[in-house]
């Protein structure tokens, strides 16, 4: 088996590749002083940008867990979400936390295939 990590962080690859499967690690928004909407299209073009890296786009993203500290907020989170993905929706758990730190308001972990 044949692992590809990209992207080092202080505490992780935001980009492992095992297998044909390609994880991006949790992302959270850079400024987090602002609502869910704003926060979820910064951490949604984060992640496409990280997948841009290793050669791949929104598209093959198969597979997503959300974490968010305010359900109330999730019809923002799905405006921007559908937006986004159009037809190529991914499954998805959307899972109320209590916390994230620093004003984070949502986080999102995403798995994509290449081929």
């Amino acid at each position: 088996m044949t692992i590809r990590r990209s992207i080092r962080t202080p505490i992780q690859h935001r980009v492992v590749e095992a297998n044909g499967l390609v994880f991006v690690g949790g992302c959270i928004a850079d400024d987090t002083t602002q609502g869910m909407g704003p926060q979820t299209q910064n951490i949604l073009t984060k992640i496409e940008a990280y997948l841009g890296e290793v050669g791949l786009d929104r598209k093959a993203i198969v597979a997503s867990s959300i974490f968010v500290t305010d359900l109330s907020a999730k019809a923002e989170m799905d405006a921007v979400w559908t937006g986004f993905f159009g037809d190529a929706l991914p499954t998805r758990a959307t899972v109320g936390v209590a916390d994230l730190g620093g004003g984070a308001m949502i986080e999102i972990v995403v798995t994509a295939v290449r081929g």
